[in-house]
């Protein structure tokens, strides 16, 4: 079975709509841009309703709990074969100050030495032609729906 994620797609509307996507942390992503944002997202398991996912992943990469109407998306599969459940919600948070759960990794490789890493070291606003230029390709699907809905 495709490992399964969810995330929440945050939108708002300023003189045009808005989104709100996370840029990954680590040493991996760090000198890239194009192609690599995401919406806060995370996988789940059997254990937890995928709504249930979207809004702790949210929080965790975030610090804030998503509020407001949830409106489902149609899910889309990623390149790695991940089918990612997402939830379009109206909001506003403040980009400059979100807190990201951390995770661990052998840093420089070979060292032997754990480095801390933030899932996600920066979230930022965009609009959605902006936003089409910073996803992960596949995601550009969950912007299309959401500028058909708004």
């Amino acid at each position: 079975m495709a490992k399964q994620s969810a995330g929440i797609l945050l939108f708002r509307i300023k003189s045009e709509p808005e989104v709100f996507l996370v840029h990954p942390g680590g040493p991996f992503f760090a000198k890239k841009d194009l192609g690599v944002w995401s919406i806060p997202k995370g996988e789940f398991d059997h254990t937890e309703t995928a709504i249930d996912a979207a809004k702790r992943e949210f929080e965790e990469e975030t610090g804030k709990a998503p509020e407001g109407e949830f409106i489902q998306l149609k899910p889309i599969t990623q390149k790695s074969g991940k089918v990612v459940h997402a939830w379009a919600i109206e909001g506003d948070i403040d980009a400059e100050n979100i807190v990201s759960n951390t995770f661990e990794m052998i840093w420089p490789p070979n060292s032997g030495k754990m480095k801390e890493f933030p899932e996600n070291d920066k979230g930022e606003w965009f609009t959605i032609e902006e936003a089409k230029l910073k996803i992960n390709e596949r995601q550009i699907l969950l912007l299309n729906e959401l500028n058909t809905l708004i």
